[in-house]
């Protein structure tokens, strides 16, 4: 394998060694825990079929990031993704905005991931009889242990994430054999699906968790500086994700809904677990035990690399202090950005509850998506298409940026009917961030350093 490096003047450099199949498994290893826990409330807020619905109307939206992303930022091929673009096509301050939609969507991703793996061990420890297990430990050394696992190299970190993430994948696969959907044996949709409980309000307020079947794709942006032919690797990487998490869902959504009545699977923690558990399988509740904990790993696992590298990037740009843009001399990683967002992740996953913590990492992921369908008019615009080489060009524009923004304008109303304070209070967060940048922070900003693409003068200025 033949690592190479790229230099910026003196400064060490991120090292391209991943290919496609290592952007397949950041974005499918980052999102593939929304099968295996808080897409199905969605189905506490509007019932199964509103939650079918849901499933589909949010790939259709991330089909649309995805095509959008791969456009983007196979042509602007730096860590940051989203950030970076925004930096070079938008302005300094939407950039600012876009780095901390990454982080915190993120680093919310990873303590749900962490929540979630200390109250499966918890509870299989409790089913084994050990009484005293508790998920607290379990939530400290998962997300200790990655962040070193980040710590200590990306070709690592990822392929580890490639390796669990299939094995994830493949849980899923043989569980939806195993129940038999060609038959009646042990599913039972017939008696199980209900109609519409809360009418087409409950179907609205279903896409807010929707969206957790696939928050996370556009995490694969984030890998463009280290792999080794981004033009190649990141429209794969990405559009194989996808169309994986398009199929895991709704064979998730499937087998889910016949074998537990709506009530109690809008409420459950770990679904897929406890939908093998109703097949009285030994090896099927083994198989999902492993799959659910490979699944909450490989997810926390990506979250730490792509959180770190957002927030590598505007440390590197002035945008936050510049200590947070070095790179480790040995392991070329963003090891003091790694590092400090632990305390960060380990606060959310030991205090807050995981609904709260799935719809902050949800509305960060929003307010990006937001922005994306703005930014992607604005780049064909000021780059017209035989200005600038792309990697890959994305058919139909603008109908995806369109459909892009109408999905996200009604998924922050689905927010706000069940969780309207803590969108207001991100907004305001935001809002006070932004000021606090504007006056404080961007007189460091040294904007004639940030512009890496070698691109001709934007079309009218």
């Amino acid at each position: 394998m033949s690592q190479t490096t790229v230099v910026h003047g003196e400064k060490i450099s991120l090292l391209r060694v991943l290919g496609p199949a290592h952007v397949w498994a950041l974005g499918v290893g980052i999102v593939l825990v929304g099968e295996y826990m808080g897409w199905n409330f969605a189905v506490g807020k509007g019932g199964a079929i509103a939650a079918l619905i849901a499933c589909w109307v949010a790939g259709l939206l991330y089909t649309c990031v995805a095509m959008i992303d791969s456009e983007v930022t196979s042509t602007v091929a730096a860590a940051g993704g989203q950030y970076a673009q925004a930096k070079h096509i938008v302005g300094p301050l939407m950039a600012f905005n876009v780095g901390l939609y990454l982080v915190f969507a993120y680093t919310m991703l990873e303590a749900a991931n962490a929540i979630t793996l200390g109250y499966l061990v918890q509870t299989v420890g409790q089913m084994a009889g050990f009484a005293e297990a508790h998920d607290k430990p379990f939530i400290v050394l998962s997300i200790m242990f990655l962040a070193w696992l980040n710590y200590r190299g990306v070709y690592a970190t990822l392929t580890v994430n490639l390796v669990l993430t299939a094995t994830a994948f493949i849980a899923v696969v043989v569980l939806f054999a195993c129940v038999k959907p060609w038959s009646n044996e042990l599913l039972n949709h017939r008696e199980l699906l209900t109609g519409l409980p809360y009418g087409w309000l409950g179907v609205i307020a279903s896409l807010h968790f929707g969206l957790w079947y696939y928050l996370g794709i556009e995490g694969t942006c984030q890998a463009a500086e280290e792999v080794r032919s981004p033009a190649r690797s990141l429209p794969l990487g990405t559009m194989t994700g996808i169309i994986t998490l398009l199929i895991a869902a709704t064979m998730t959504w499937y087998l889910c809904t016949g074998l537990m009545p709506w009530e109690y699977l809008g409420q459950a923690t770990t679904p897929l677990f406890d939908a093998a558990r109703l097949t009285d399988s030994m090896s099927l509740m083994v198989l999902l035990f492993v799959g659910t904990m490979f699944s909450t790993l490989a997810s926390a696992n990506g979250c730490i690399n792509d959180a770190s590298r957002a927030w590598f990037s505007m440390g590197r740009d002035r945008y936050l202090p510049t200590w947070f843009g070095a790179v480790h001399p040995k392991n070329r990683t963003p090891f003091r950005s790694i590092v400090f967002l632990v305390p960060v992740a380990l606060v959310f996953a030991y205090f807050a509850p995981l609904d709260q913590v799935i719809t902050f990492s949800i509305l960060s992921g929003l307010l990006g998506y937001t922005y994306m369908s703005i930014q992607v008019i604005m780049f064909r615009k000021k780059w017209p298409l035989d200005t600038i080489k792309r990697g890959y060009i994305h058919p139909f524009h603008p109908l995806p940026a369109i459909v892009l923004l109408a999905i996200c304008s009604t998924t922050y109303f689905a927010v706000f009917l069940g969780y309207g304070t803590q969108l207001v209070a991100m907004m305001i967060f935001f809002v006070v961030a932004s000021l606090w940048f504007h006056f404080h922070r961007y007189k460091y900003v040294r904007r004639g350093d940030q512009f890496t693409m070698q691109w001709p003068r934007p079309v009218g200025y």
